[in-house]
């Protein structure tokens, strides 16, 4: 565990400078909160326009499975960019990463604020992508370096609500600037938020650089590039519908990403035997990690798929609601996620992650299968009893989750597992997106490659199937309290 004392000189010449900060002192309590002021205002980007996409489809004469890419190639980016954050965290400093995250994050909300196409739009998306997907391996790390053992669940449960709260804000906020202004002003008030996390960063974060070299390999950037994007763009192609696409471009990408996510992998462990991995996967050979990895993946891509894509779709196409009142009718979801998480820490720091994220776990799985069958006659308390349901499972999962996860790691792989984590989530998410929208609109009546009731009902029967396995998945967490407590001090 971290000691308030003063580091050795040993210690100061083999830590990076994350590690020889003293978790009590004021500037500690400040670097986290400019991180997590970061991340809230880049998380909650990330949904802003999911209550839009109907908006954007009309606006620009493009199908589902095609405005979907404003979400899913978001998410698909940050799968891509996330891998080098292990890389990056061992490289440069914190004050170096933060600024790189700011200005990329800046420069895609501009360009996105002033698009005349949806391909500019796009192009804006994966600028905010690249910014934003250095941000949360850097808080998390951050956190697991400077929080003691006995405290870490209270403080991921915090931090858990901020981060998480952002994108369930998210709709809420969209629909009523959306209503109101036009989709376009989502961005123009993003620009002030991001400038001022920028200035309060320049002037608080160490520009001091990490003392340990690292190798960036252009093969494995590009493996990774190929593989997450391959696999994404071939199941998002199949929705694109038989007359606009071949099915053999959905086959290709998808065989495609597979063999360079196998070379991928190969390469990272020929790479990691004298520590020059661009990911590094010994985190793998942790079962505890492994274990609550898929389990994360699995809710994370029901949560994404669910709350940026369908339930916006289901409340606009089969309830005919506008995506004002849509927003306001997912943010009770949210609350209940913020309301979740501090309850969540002190179980977790009670309890261990096992209890609480598999009652977690079970929630998300039957919130799942109830928004399964309300169709347009259905009354709007079930829809939101629903999601309110499904947040909160989510609330009670992802925090024990992630501190198990990394909790079971040595310090010098916790950038790594950071990056694995986080890179799964962004996966995942846009796998989901791209299938579940893909069975949407191939189980559609309708021309065009719109999503309509019928589609978006079999999408939410054939989710229940991966909530359900993520509940299975959470069964095999082991977590205990008082043994992650002791096993986290000695790995510090």
């Amino acid at each position: 565990m971290i000691s308030s004392n003063k580091p050795s000189v040993d210690a100061l010449s083999d830590d990076t400078l994350i590690d020889r900060i003293d978790p009590e002192s004021a500037k500690t309590n400040i670097t986290i909160a400019v991180l997590v002021m970061s991340a809230f205002v880049m998380f909650l980007n990330e949904t802003l326009l999911s209550v839009a996409l109907n908006t954007l489809g009309a606006e620009f004469k493009a199908t589902t499975a095609t405005i979907q890419w404003v979400t899913s190639g978001f998410l698909l980016t940050m799968a891509i960019v996330i891998p080098m954050t292990g890389y990056l965290l061992e490289k440069y400093s914190l004050r170096q990463i933060y600024l790189a995250s700011s200005v990329s994050f800046l420069a895609g909300t501009l360009v996105s604020a002033m698009s005349p196409n949806i391909a500019f739009l796009l192009a804006g998306r994966v600028l905010q992508a690249c910014g934003t997907a250095l941000i949360m391996p850097l808080l998390m790390t951050t956190i697991m370096r400077m929080v003691p053992a006995s405290r870490l669940g209270k403080t991921m449960g915090a931090i858990t609500v901020v981060v998480a709260l952002a994108p369930a804000l998210g709709p809420t906020i969209g629909g009523i600037i959306i209503d109101a202004f036009g989709w376009r002003l989502l961005f123009w008030l993003v620009l002030p938020l991001t400038l001022a996390s920028l200035l309060t960063g320049l002037a608080h974060l160490e520009a001091k650089s990490p003392a340990r070299d690292a190798h960036l390999d252009a093969l494995s950037v590009l493996a990774a590039a190929i593989g997450f994007g391959g696999i994404v763009f071939g199941l998002s192609s199949i929705g694109e519908g038989t007359e606009r696409v071949s099915l053999s471009v959905p086959l290709i990408s998808l065989a495609s990403g597979a063999v360079a996510l196998c070379v991928f992998v190969r390469r990272q462990r020929f790479l990691q035997r004298d520590n020059r991995a661009f990911m590094d996967l010994r985190p793998f050979g942790e079962p505890r990690f492994t274990n609550a990895l898929w389990v994360m993946g699995l809710l994370c891509g029901c949560m994404v798929a669910v709350t940026a894509v369908l339930l916006p779709l289901y409340l606009q196409v089969i309830l005919h609601i506008s995506p004002f009142a849509s927003g306001l009718l997912m943010l009770p979801g949210g609350v209940a996620l913020g309301i979740a998480g501090p309850l969540v820490g002190h179980l977790h720091d009670r309890h261990g992650a096992r209890a609480v994220s598999i009652c977690g776990s079970f929630m998300t799985a039957v919130s799942i299968f109830l928004l399964a069958f309300p169709g347009g006659e259905s009354p709007i308390y079930a829809v939101v009893g629903a999601h309110v349901l499904m947040m909160t499972g989510l609330g009670f999962a992802m925090s024990p989750l992630t501190s198990e996860a990394l909790g079971s790691l040595p310090n010098q792989l916790h950038s790594h597992g950071s990056a694995i984590l986080a890179t799964l989530q962004q996966v995942a998410g846009a796998l989901a997106i791209a299938l579940f929208v893909t069975l949407a609109t191939l189980s559609s009546n309708t021309a065009g490659g719109a999503a309509d009731e019928q589609g978006i009902h079999q999408a939410f029967l054939y989710m229940t199937a991966l909530g359900l396995a993520g509940f299975l998945a959470s069964l095999k967490i082991r977590g205990r309290p008082e043994a992650q407590s002791v096993e986290c001090s000695e790995r510090r």
